[in-house]
C-alpha cells in the first residue's frame, strides 16, 4: 500500500533515528518530516512499533496514512511540492 508518514519530533536524536528508519523501510523523503513510499501491512506495523519506541508520546506526533493509487492521483501538489532530488522516479510516477 502507498503510505505517507509525517512526524513532529521535538528532540534531534530520536528525530534522526526515525528518519533513518523511514529510509530503511524504503520510504522516500518528500519534505523534512514527510515520507512517502510503498509498505505492506507487516512493514507498516514494524515501522510503527519501532517509531513508537523512539518517540515521546507526551510531546511528539507521528501520522501514518495509507492510500491507494487512485487517491494518490487525486492529490494536489502546489509549488515545488517535494524535493525531486530526494524522490525516486517510481514515487514521482505515482503523481502523473
Amino acid at each position: 500500500m502507498i503510505t505517507w508518514l509525517m512526524y513532529d519530533i521535538k528532540k534531534d536524536k530520536p528525530r534522526g533515528k526515525i528518519a533513518k528508519l523511514c529510509k530503511q523501510a524504503g520510504l522516500y523523503r518528500v519534505q523534512y518530516s514527510v515520507f512517502l513510499g510503498t509498505l505492506d501491512e507487516n512493514e507498516k506495523d514494524s515501522l510503527e512499533m519501532q517509531i513508537g519506541e523512539l518517540m515521546d508520546e507526551e510531546v511528539d506526533s507521528v501520522y501514518i496514512f495509507p492510500m491507494n493509487k487512485s487517491e494518490l492521483k487525486q492529490t494536489v501538489l502546489l509549488g515545488q511540492a517535494f524535493d525531486k532530488k530526494l524522490v525516486t522516479d517510481e514515487v514521482k510516477a505515482m503523481f502523473f
